[in-house]
């Protein structure tokens, strides 16, 4: 069994394979490793590169078509064989060096989890940085993961805690929250290099932003209502319901009185109300339902068990 798999996700990256590959092997000379390449359906010579570099350490994980940075994080996991594994970019950007000692720290520590911090982003201010220390903020405060860059790849997991979460959509910045969510609190963090790019394009840009903060209101969904959506849709329900109520017992009370109700506003909010109030609470029933499928049909539990202690 290996020791260690680095999963490196690439998407049209063709200049930065070879350097990459390089620097992995004099970062982890005396590591039983192995470096799982999942190239996300790209349309250069990436493949070509990857595979005139394989041997026994260096392995190419080809998707069908470009599915994402999330998807493909999870392809590389899902083959993952090594007892630990870590992520990191293939631009370049975040240093193989780092690695050594990161896994030192997950091993002394007993840690799930230690991800990087990038001390000193070479990366440009008005699109990249101001976006991500905002971003960050705003996904600590409302997430409560202490992490200070939710958005570097590199990280070092051990591979229980690692393959118990499901990165899928855009998750891939959410993944010390998904950890969380799954049981895994030992989680932290220590400084990383970091370099500017030097070949190729990023594939970031601003409109990523309204992607993560989509990304945030489903993660304080799950955070609080994961196994008990009804408590959530139930009380929208029961609030919507008592006050579309009180509108109408109110135009009842005017009704009574002689007063003519038909066609007013009010009425109509209060209508919409008690419907809209019904489907709040129909719409519990029904999540709660597909949550008792979800833990019972994959024999799934609503909690996680680090170890069991015996005496004697």
């Amino acid at each position: 069994m290996k020791e260690l798999s680095l999963v490196v996700c690439v998407y049209n990256e063709e200049q930065n394979i070879k350097p990459l590959s390089e620097q992995i092997k004099a970062a982890l000379a005396g590591i039983n490793y192995e470096v799982l390449f999942v190239d996300d359906g790209s349309t250069d010579r990436t493949r070509d590169e990857i595979r005139a570099i394989a041997d026994e350490h260096f392995l190419l994980v080809e998707l069908k078509r470009n599915y994402g940075q999330s998807s493909a994080l999870q392809a590389g996991i899902d083959q993952a064989a090594g007892e630990y594994v870590a992520l990191i970019d293939g631009d370049l950007q975040n240093d193989p060096a780092d690695i050594p000692m990161m896994l030192k720290m997950l091993k002394d520590g007993e840690w799930d989890m230690v991800a990087g911090v990038r001390a000193n982003r070479k990366d440009g201010a008005f699109l990249r940085k101001i976006p991500s220390k905002i971003a960050n903020y705003i996904i600590r405060e409302s997430t409560g993961t202490q992490m200070r860059d939710l958005g570097c790849t590199l990280k070092v997991f051990t591979a229980e805690a690692v393959k118990s979460i499901h990165i899928y959509g855009e998750l891939h910045r959410f993944i010390p929250v998904l950890l969380a969510f799954e049981g895994s609190t030992r989680l932290t963090q220590v400084d990383v290099n970091h370099r500017a790019r030097e070949f190729g394009r990023s594939k970031y840009n601003l409109s990523r932003t309204t992607r993560v903060f989509s990304d945030l209101v489903l993660m304080l969904f799950l955070r609080k209502y994961l196994q008990r959506p009804m408590h959530f849709f139930g009380k929208l329900g029961l609030v919507t319901f008592g006050i579309g109520a009180l509108i109408n017992f109110y135009l009842l009370i005017l009704k009574i009185f002689g007063h003519d109700i038909w066609g007013k506003p009010l009425l109509v909010l209060g209508l919409i109300l008690l419907v809209a109030g019904i489907q709040f609470i129909t719409t519990g029933i029904i999540a709660e339902m597909l949550m008792r499928t979800y833990f019972e049909s994959q024999q799934k539990k609503p909690y996680r068990i680090r170890k069991v202690t015996t005496v004697g």
